[in-house]
């Protein structure tokens, strides 16, 4: 069974983000004094007296008429169906409001555990005053404060309370991978096409997506994690505190992911930042698949996809190893091929190969190209061993780790790839001197 979902909400700026930071115990969510500034649902994992449990942030309900309050109210709305147990967070310094008196009638017809919480109650004249909440007809209104800390073990007593009784068995086996590029590229558009519903919010502006979201689903048998990632912009251009906090969450996703998918934008072909994104999730060692998005747009002959092949190749020569798929978010072009990919990578980034057969390939390799002479002292290398996955890591004891060379590192995995697939991950070579 899933773990059980908590839904956090409320109107904006009553500090649900706060309070989701307090309950993780991690900066995750973006928090900053203005509404709007949390637009999706958000998921992160929480535990609580050895429950565990997986908890979601969301925008600020209300009923603007603008198309981004509507787009944020359904992401509410669908946070609410998705959860187990809800969580409606008022603001004592405000008292209740029309917008709660709203928020309270929809979370009526949820027919769910729902649980009221009064923040920003810090003192404790506050943490008593709070009998007016009574009026919104949602049982007893917990006071907490999650600035302070104060009253959240209380919450969450209460929350775990109301998990239905089969929950909490965690699942294994995921794969987890992050959708990421520069913004306007279409990260979002994708894993809606993946998801096969309006998961995260789609608009045609730069930064619409500004936290990372996680989402699990299943394919062909194989169980996903999925982050679509804020678009990352270079930090040298980071002007905005809460654009500078999504770069940050996005290379966090990316550090939790196994493999990354690195959308680039056909119609605008490669820029300066899509490499920088690049060089992020390489260092990173994740396993690589670069989607070439919105190919239904540029108009195109037979030797359009092989050209911007050569273009790819050229541009992101550190990553050769990367497969390169052309799709459309739009018409769903190759977006079913995703998963299988991304599984491929996963278990080419996983695999172990025996010494002894490392150490066969070491031999015919010193065969074909001996060893470089450095400063007129001949390199010798000895013995070859796999030391680690994800990505796969390999020793190589020689007699002077000064004397191999880049080069020679490079001509190492060469003979690795020609030898073993490891299509999409990385290969990092270490010299050691033999002892």
């Amino acid at each position: 069974m899933p773990l059980p979902i908590v839904a956090i909400v409320g109107q904006p700026n009553v500090g649900k983000s706060t309070l989701f930071n307090r309950i993780i115990n991690e900066r995750v969510a973006i928090v900053e004094d203005r509404p709007g500034v949390t637009r999706d649902r958000n998921y992160a994992r929480a535990s609580w007296m050895g429950h565990q449990f997986s908890i979601i942030d969301t925008g600020g309900i209300t009923w603007e008429d603008s198309t981004i309050d509507e787009e944020i109210r359904a992401q509410a709305e669908i946070a609410i169906e998705e959860a187990d147990v809800i969580v409606m967070l008022a603001d004592a310094s405000q008292g209740v409001t029309s917008l709660d008196e709203r928020i309270a009638h929809l979370l009526y017809r949820a027919d769910k555990p729902v649980l009221l919480a009064v923040n920003k109650a810090d003192n404790p004249e506050q943490r008593t005053d709070i009998y007016d909440f009574y009026s919104l007809g949602l049982g007893d209104p917990i006071p907490v404060s999650g600035s302070h800390g104060t009253g959240i073990g209380d919450l969450l007593d209460e929350v775990v309370k109301n998990f239905p009784a089969d929950a909490e068995k965690t699942e294994e086996g995921v794969i987890s991978f992050s959708v990421i590029g520069r913004p306007n590229v279409g990260k979002s558009s994708i894993v809606n096409r993946l998801l096969g519903e309006e998961r995260v919010i789609v608009a045609n502006e730069e930064g619409t997506t500004r936290d990372a979201i996680d989402t699990p689903f299943v394919k062909d048998g194989t169980k996903f994690r999925v982050v679509d990632t804020a678009g990352i912009r270079r930090r040298g251009k980071v002007y905005e505190k809460t654009e500078k906090y999504s770069v940050m969450r996005a290379m966090s996703a990316m550090e939790r992911s196994d493999v990354a998918i690195l959308v680039l934008d056909a119609s605008t072909g490669i820029r300066e930042q899509d490499k920088h994104v690049a060089g992020y999730a390489h260092e990173a060692g994740l396993g690589m698949i670069i989607a070439v998005n919105k190919w239904d747009l540029p108009k195109k002959d037979s030797s359009s996809g092989k050209d911007f092949e050569a273009v790819i190749r050229e541009e992101f020569s550190y990553l050769d190893y990367a497969p390169i798929v052309f799709v459309s978010a739009k018409t769903g072009k190759n977006i079913d091929q995703l998963p299988k990919m991304v599984k491929e990578v996963y278990e080419n980034k996983n695999q172990r190969i025996q010494s002894s057969v490392l150490n066969d390939l070491l031999l015919e390799a010193s065969r074909l190209v001996p060893a470089p002479m450095v400063k007129g002292k001949r390199l010798r290398v000895y013995y070859m061993t796999q030391v680690k996955t994800n990505p796969p890591t390999f020793v190589v004891f020689c007699n002077d780790p000064e004397l191999m060379h880049f080069s020679y590192q490079r001509f190492l995995i060469n003979q690795l790839r020609e030898n073993f697939d490891f299509t999409g991950t990385p290969i990092k070579i270490l010299p050691r001197k033999r002892k």
